[in-house]
């Protein structure tokens, strides 16, 4: 019993460093996955970013949702088409889109937080012009209401952060003129990150993080690492914009990032206030 006790104020000594290191700092988390699925997992990640705030941290969470658009669509019958991998969204798929992030999805996250102990305040990035867009074009296709980021106002995330909430925030941004667009939650948290010169940018997987080539979990990768092992071939497939993503957000001035896997109990806190992680850390 007493070597339990002791165990757990190890624990919180090998995490002091962390705390001291990040207090009042800003961590961007890209909240999806499987971790926004299964019961237990949700409430470990509100418990995470409960523990954040309190300790002094300055939480803000992107989240996806795709899998509840898709059912959604599914459900009143409007057929659902990708190219390269990317929603097309027509105006009836945008109806839904937001209707689902923006309403549905975004508010069990904020009572969630709530559930945990927390406060949150739900966002979407076309609120008071948070996130700017531009139509998205890939390879040439046209993808519909799918927008790629120009601009981030940082000023309500921090009004929500400064006020003692987390922010909760649907990747929705708008255009010029005012036209709705449905956007990528991993280029969403990664140019929030950059607007807020966040200390991390934090991604949560259904994967363990970056594989090298025998399968192997790399706990650490650089720039100049990561452009090698998509040149090879070993970093491919969904993984490459989820690394890409994070360099970006790198160069834009983020401290660092992580590709974490958001089925493991508590990632967050594994990831950021113990020595040895449960994913992977990008630096430059």
């Amino acid at each position: 019993m007493v070597q339990a006790l002791i165990d757990k104020a190890e624990v919180l000594v090998e995490a002091l460093p962390y705390i001291r290191r990040f207090r009042d700092k800003t961590v961007v988390i890209k909240y999806g996955g499987a971790a926004m699925t299964d019961d237990e997992l949700r409430a470990s990640f509100a418990v995470d970013v409960v523990l954040l705030k309190y300790i002094g941290v300055q939480p803000v969470l992107v989240h996806g949702g795709g899998p509840q658009i898709g059912a959604t669509l599914e459900r009143l019958e409007i057929p659902t088409r990708f190219e390269q991998g990317l929603r097309v969204t027509d105006d009836a798929t945008m109806e839904v889109v937001e209707m689902v992030l923006g309403g549905r999805v975004n508010r069990e996250i904020v009572a969630l937080i709530g559930r945990g102990g927390g406060k949150a305040i739900g966002l979407t990035g076309s609120d008071a012009g948070l996130l700017r867009v531009r139509r998205k074009r890939q390879d040439g296709a046209d993808l519909g209401r799918v927008g790629e980021v120009v601009a981030v106002d940082p000023e309500p995330i921090r009004a929500v952060a400064e006020a003692g909430y987390v922010p909760v925030i649907a990747p929705i941004g708008a255009d010029d003129e005012g036209l709705t667009y449905n956007v990528n939650a991993d280029e969403a948290a990664g140019a929030i990150a950059e607007a807020l010169h966040a200390e991390k940018l934090i991604l949560l997987t259904d994967v363990e993080g970056v594989l090298d080539a025998q399968g192997q979990l790399i706990h650490r990768l650089t720039e100049a690492d990561v452009e090698k092992l998509i040149g090879e071939g070993t970093i491919q497939g969904g993984m490459i914009p989820k690394v890409e993503c994070c360099l970006r957000a790198l160069r834009g001035g983020v401290g660092r990032s992580h590709v974490i896997d958001g089925r493991v109990l508590h990632a967050i806190l594994l990831e950021v206030f113990t020595d040895g992680g449960v994913g992977t850390l990008l630096t430059r």
